[in-house]
């Protein structure tokens, strides 16, 4: 495709990125992108996307936006409080970049629809808030080869990963680090611990822009590390994860070919 008059104006400033450059717009406009949770990390990363020209985003979410949401949801309005968080999303990307397609997903995610939801797609973010759907996206995202951007939040405090399959040069998958469920009363979501808005916003952007480096294939991947990022200290750390040669999933002798070898029922929808 070919760039017109209106989208060299929006575009400008990436245009003049010797690393990006037409090509790389051009790149970014066939991109398509799913993101699960239109909340506080979905907030923030699908108005960059947006804002970046990533022609195609998905959203997965089957809330409605609550006036507790704003706080930190930045993506939402006042005058949308009650609306399907995915109609608003659509209705706030409208207004930033006509460019984007909004696919709306208004449905909880599962082990039932999540293999066709993804397949459209080249890149997953995770925005999700709860470990059954983290144990779900990476293992699928896994098993069709997709790559992983995710996310997590907790009152001060933020992580992000990236995981994504490499048979030449094999790093670990969720499973590795988090071999099992977290304990929930150890590992509060964030509407018992509580959550510094902003924090939101800190660990949304750096998604976005995991996703538009993977989009245009620059810089140094986050692939095999944890990055942390510590609002109280404004500190970040980098963790270089370690594989589990034993992981049940990406292990050295596992055999999944399915969802279903790893337990997930059909029937089981987990929410965002």
């Amino acid at each position: 495709m070919e760039l017109n008059d209106t989208q060299f104006e929006r575009y400008a400033r990436h245009l003049i990125l010797d690393e990006v450059g037409e090509d790389g717009q051009e790149k970014l406009l066939n991109a398509r992108v799913l993101v699960i949770g239109a909340g506080g990390l979905g907030s923030p990363m699908i108005l960059y996307l947006a804002a970046a020209g990533v022609g195609t985003i998905g959203v997965v979410d089957d809330d409605v936006v609550d006036l507790s949401n704003l706080q930190r949801q930045v993506i939402h309005a006042t005058e949308r409080v009650g609306h399907s968080k995915v109609d608003s999303v659509a209705a706030a990307i409208a207004a930033v970049n006509p460019d984007i397609r909004i696919i709306r997903h208004n449905e909880r995610i599962g082990p039932g629809n999540v293999e066709a939801m993804i397949a459209d797609y080249d890149i997953v973010a995770d925005g999700s808030d709860n470990f059954p759907t983290r144990y779900l996206l990476n293992d699928v995202c896994y098993l069709a080869g997709k790559p992983l951007i995710s996310g997590a939040l907790l009152r001060f405090e933020g992580q992000m990963f990236r995981f994504e399959r490499d048979a030449a040069a094999p790093s670990p998958c969720y499973r590795c680090v988090f071999p099992e469920t977290p304990d929930p009363t150890l590992v509060p979501r964030c509407e018992q611990a509580g959550i510094l808005g902003s924090i939101c916003g800190v660990v949304g952007s750096l998604q976005a822009t995991e996703v538009l480096k993977a989009v245009l294939d620059l810089g140094e991947s986050l692939r095999g590390q944890m990055l942390i990022y510590d609002a109280l200290g404004q500190t970040f750390r980098r963790i270089r994860l370690a594989r589990d040669p034993h992981c049940r999933l990406c292990g050295d002798v596992a055999q999944v070919a399915s969802l279903r070898d790893l337990g997930w029922d059909d029937g089981t929808a987990t929410q965002v």
